[in-house]
C-alpha cells in the first residue's frame, strides 16, 4: 500500500511513517506544504492513504483547505492523528477535524474517542510509541552528559493558560525540589526561563541550554545519569516516556495510573509522587549506578513492544473494521 503523511515537522516525520515501512508500505514524507505540491504529490505517488498529524506548520491556515480540496477530489481514505487531546480538543483539535474533514480519528486520548463519536465523527484510540532508527541506546556522549536533564520545552503561555493542568503538578514534584536546593539540572528546550511562577525561583541560566534538534534527543537520554520525565496528564503519557526508556535512559517520572499500567516501578522506570520523594529518589540513584543500569536495561527491553510498527499495525487493522482501506 501506498501511504503519504502531509508532515514535515521532525517530531513526526521519524516515528509513524518508519512504523509503516516497517511493514512493508511505501511511505512518502511530504516536507513542506504549498498550493502547488499538494496535489502534484497526489498524482505523482498515488497514495492509498493519506495520514496527517497534530498540530504543526502543515495543519493550519491554508494549507488545511488545500489537503481537504484535494484528497476530496481524488477520494483519496484520509487519517487524522490527534496528538494535541485532550489539552487543545476544543481550542485546536476539534475544530481542524470540522475544517479538514478526515475520514476517521485517531486520538492519543482514550477519553475523547467516545466523545467524537457523539459528534458523529469516527474515532478511536492511537497512543505514542517510538522508534529505533532515532531512539536507541547511543552510548555515553561526553558532549550531553548530565547528573540530571530534562529534554522538554517549558510552555510557560500555556501553563498560564491552563492553570489546573497536570503538566504543572508534574513539574512541581519532579523539578521545583532540585531547583530549590540547588541541585543542578540541565534543561533542553525553551521557555524554562520563564516558569519562575511555578517554580518558585528563576532557574540559573548556565542550566539552560535551548531548544535540542529532536535527533539528537537519543544522546541527551543515552549520556545522563538521571531523565526527569514530566507527564502531561494522569491518565496518558507523554510520547517522550517511550523515547527515553528505548535510548535506554534511566527515567524518574511521576507516579500516575497510566505509568504504573504500561510499566514497573523501580524495574523498567522510577516514579514520584512528592517533591521530597523526587530529592530522596536523585541522592539514592546518584550513588546507585549499578542498579540504575539495570533498570535502563530492563526499561528499554519493556518498551519495546511500544515500537511504531506496531501502532501502524493497529491503525491498519482498525481502518480494516471500519472498510476505509482499499480491497
Amino acid at each position: 500500500m501506498k501511504v503519504l503523511f502531509f508532515q514535515n515537522h521532525p517530531m513526526w516525520i521519524h516515528g509513524l511513517p518508519n512504523g509503516f515501512q516497517d511493514l512493508g508500505h511505501e511511505v512518502k514524507v511530504s516536507g513542506e506544504l504549498t498550493k502547488e505540491n499538494v496535489e502534484q504529490m497526489i498524482l505523482n505517488f498515488k497514495p492509498d492513504l493519506v495520514i496527517t498529524i497534530g498540530w504543526t506548520n502543515e495543519t493550519v491556515g491554508e494549507k488545511v483547505n488545500w489537503i481537504r480540496k484535494y484528497i476530496k477530489l481524488y477520494k483519496i481514505t484520509h487519517i487524522y492523528w490527534a496528538t494535541e487531546d485532550p489539552t487543545h480538543t476544543f481550542s485546536f483539535t476539534l475544530p481542524l477535524i470540522q475544517k479538514m474533514q478526515p475520514d476517521f480519528v485517531f486520538t492519543i486520548c482514550q477519553e475523547r474517542v467516545d466523545y467524537y463519536k457523539k459528534l458523529g465523527i469516527k474515532a478511536a484510540h492511537l497512543d505514542f510509541g517510538f522508534h529505533p532508527s532515532v531512539h536507541y541506546f547511543t552510548g555515553v556522549q561526553d558532549k550531553y552528559h548530565c547528573s540530571i536533564a530534562v529534554v522538554a520545552n517549558g510552555y510557560p503561555k500555556n501553563l498560564t493558560l491552563y492553570p489546573n493542568h497536570y503538566r504543572i503538578q508534574s513539574i512541581k514534584t519532579l523539578i521545583a525540589p532540585l531547583v530549590k536546593e540547588n541541585i543542578r539540572i540541565d534543561f533542553f528546550g525553551w521557555g524554562w526561563e520563564n516558569l519562575s511562577f511555578i517554580l518558585g525561583q528563576d532557574i540559573p541560566k548556565e542550566w539552560i541550554h535551548g531548544y535540542l534538534d529532536y535527533t539528537l534527543a537519543n544522546q541527551v537520554y543515552s549520556s545522563s545519569d538521571i531523565i526527569l520525565g514530566i507527564q502531561n496528564h494522569r491518565t496518558q503519557v507523554t510520547q517522550r516516556t517511550y523515547e527515553i526508556l528505548a535510548s535506554r535512559g534511566f527515567l524518574i517520572t511521576s507516579d500516575t495510573p497510566k505509568i504504573r499500567s504500561l510499566f514497573t516501578p523501580e524495574k523498567d522506570l522510577v516514579v514520584s509522587s512528592s517533591p521530597q520523594e523526587t530529592l530522596d529518589l536523585v541522592k539514592y540513584y546518584l550513588k546507585e549506578k549499578d542498579k540504575c543500569d539495570e533498570i535502563r536495561k530492563q526499561g528499554q527491553k519493556s518498551v519495546s513492544i511500544h515500537h511504531y510498527k506496531y501502532r501502524a499495525k493497529e491503525m491498519l487493522d482498525i481502518l480494516k473494521i471500519e472498510k476505509l482501506l482499499p480491497v
